[in-house]
């Protein structure tokens, strides 16, 4: 029987897939032009009249291509325009977002230790908050302060650093990082639809009438994508932070989630300057390794303790009052708990997997769902079923979470 916890997981996985391909496919061009647009040859005139030329080989095949700074003098019959691989990775991240933190928020984006608040006003925090971002950082690069590349790029990492603060005073550590990784992402999509493709579209058009077009827009665009190359690097990091208690479980989460946009600019500048045969900055991986090692030494620092039993949810209240909770709860004590606790008895494992306790009834009503398709409908936990679970158990979870209604 599918009930609505299967179709929801297989939601979310079917949401997730899409954001991966069609990030792979924003990302991949993104870095490719980038480094082309580096590495082009400007030693000598072009008789095109381009900027610059680049000779590659790939499949078997070489190309020949060209750039030219503002336009060519006619408008070309075919032009490629690179722009639904930014819209669709977008669109697939925020109904993901919407899917596990928005239907979920009791479970993923509030934690009453850090803020007691109703969820749907946690929804419009987060909905606020994306907004926000774009509409400030839009009008800082439009300022004459955003005429000075360096000093925008500084002012807008302390915004960063503010903002992941302020999400690690709202939401959960791990709704925090993916918070800041949706608001960072919103930004480089929302250059790509609100800036990049639309004076793209005005050079266009003044090739289609005859004018000669404004280098001012092409510049604009190149500083919005350059933004955009130096981004993209922390912004996987905390989308990827999920399955990583250590990185946002810690009283320095939002640290760690600020020194992770010091290493994308370290990696960024290390390609760029290679592409553009600037050197070899090999002193950048140094200083990644650095940065990498101060995140896991503040990863040790221990995060909150878990709410009690009386403050949880309504779901998962209703959870802990079904028939068939004790039995399940017995279940979980014997077969879980070794690995899933705060100090897990297993060999070998110094924390929880995933962060997920599952030691007292609060626990395991919190992580009722969880439980009950990896330990339920799957077999996926435990791991090779090395603590022994029977069929007869994995029916109790089944039974007790449908008769809650779940």
């Amino acid at each position: 029987m599918y009930d609505l916890a299967i179709m929801g997981a297989w939601l979310e996985f079917a949401i997730r897939w899409l954001h991966v391909i069609t990030g792979i496919a924003w990302i991949g061009s993104s870095f490719y032009f980038i480094a082309l647009d580096l590495g082009l040859r400007r030693d000598r005139p072009l008789a095109s009249g381009a900027d610059g030329e680049e000779w590659q080989v790939h499949g078997g095949g070489f190309y020949h291509i060209q750039k030219y700074l503002v336009a060519p003098e006619a408008m070309p019959d075919h032009l490629t325009w690179f722009k639904w691989e930014s819209y669709a990775t977008w669109l697939s991240g925020f109904a993901l977002l919407c899917v596990v933190y928005y239907l979920g928020a009791e479970f993923y984006l509030v934690d009453p230790e850090v803020l007691d608040i109703p969820a749907w006003q946690a929804v419009l925090i987060s909905l606020a908050s994306l907004g926000f971002g774009w509409l400030a950082y839009d009008l800082i690069c439009k300022s004459k302060f955003g005429d000075d590349n360096t000093r925008l790029m500084i002012f807008l990492y302390v915004i960063l650093v503010i903002m992941a603060w302020g999400y690690t005073q709202v939401f959960t550590g791990r709704a925090a990082f993916l918070h800041l990784g949706a608001f960072t992402a919103t930004i480089m999509s929302a250059n790509v639809f609100m800036i990049i493709i639309p004076n793209q579209k005005i050079v266009v058009a003044d090739l289609k009438a005859g004018r000669i077009p404004d280098p001012i827009y092409g510049k604009i665009a190149k500083q919005r994508s350059t933004h955009n190359n130096y981004l993209t690097l922390p912004v996987l990091f905390l989308m990827l932070s999920n399955h990583y208690p250590l990185a946002f479980g810690t009283a320095y989460n939002w640290v760690i989630a600020s020194l992770v946009f010091l290493m994308g600019v370290t990696i960024r500048h290390y390609f760029n300057s290679v592409h553009a045969r600037k050197g070899n900055p090999t002193w950048t991986w140094a200083a990644t390794v650095i940065l990498f090692i101060l995140i896991a030494w503040l990863s040790t620092e221990p995060g909150k303790e878990p709410v009690e039993e009386a403050q949880l949810s309504g779901t998962a209240l209703k959870l802990a009052q079904a028939e068939g909770f004790d039995a399940v709860y017995e279940t979980v004590l014997g077969r879980c708990s070794m690995c899933h606790a705060r100090e897990p008895a297993w060999e070998g494992l110094h924390w929880a997997p995933k962060g997920v306790h599952l030691e007292t009834e609060a626990d395991v009503a919190r992580h009722g769902r969880e439980i009950y398709l990896q330990a339920g409908v799957s077999h996926a936990m435990p791991p090779a079923n090395l603590s022994f679970i029977e069929p007869e158990e994995r029916a109790r979870i089944v039974q007790w979470y449908r008769g809650a209604g779940g």
